[in-house]
């Protein structure tokens, strides 16, 4: 592999799908920065917040956040249909207005996610916990989504 790049050919590199499109990112929120001296103002909004995984089992999908810092309190869980939504306020506490940043990755504010579940769900049966940053979601299947399980005479 390295005889390759020495010689300018492409390499069989393993990399995030995204990585470039978030260097990028980077580059025009700096660019930005530098030009109009304003930090708020960013081309590219910084991460997907929570990030999410969605699983499921015969009876349940489970959809599990990862919400740092956050409170059950402060968060709103919502399922409508086949959609659910996570949304709450990320509060961080400031380093004071002397504070000389090298790097700003963690945002505050609002967020909200919609979620599209993969099937039908029953919406009377939701459990949702938080525990040590992560929120775990269990929503039970419709009775009509269930896979079912058929002999063959």
């Amino acid at each position: 592999m390295v005889a390759a790049r020495m010689i300018g050919l492409p390499t069989m590199e393993r990399r995030h799908p995204f990585a470039e499109m978030e260097r990028m990112a980077r580059q025009m929120d700096l660019l930005t920065k530098t030009l109009f001296g304003r930090p708020e103002m960013q081309f590219f909004p910084s991460k997907v917040f929570p990030a999410i995984n969605i699983t499921e089992d015969k009876e349940k999908y489970y959809v599990r956040a990862e919400l740092p810092g956050i409170k059950a309190d402060e968060l709103q869980v919502e399922v409508t249909g086949k959609n659910l939504s996570i949304s709450g306020e990320r509060k961080i506490q400031s380093e004071g207005e002397n504070a000389k940043y090298h790097r700003k990755e963690r945002e505050e504010g609002r967020f909200s996610r919609v979620i599209s579940l993969p099937g039908e769900v029953d919406a009377d049966s939701v459990d949702a916990k938080l525990i040590n940053g992560v929120l775990t979601i269990a929503i039970a299947k419709s009775v009509a989504a269930r896979a079912k399980q058929i002999t063959v005479k």
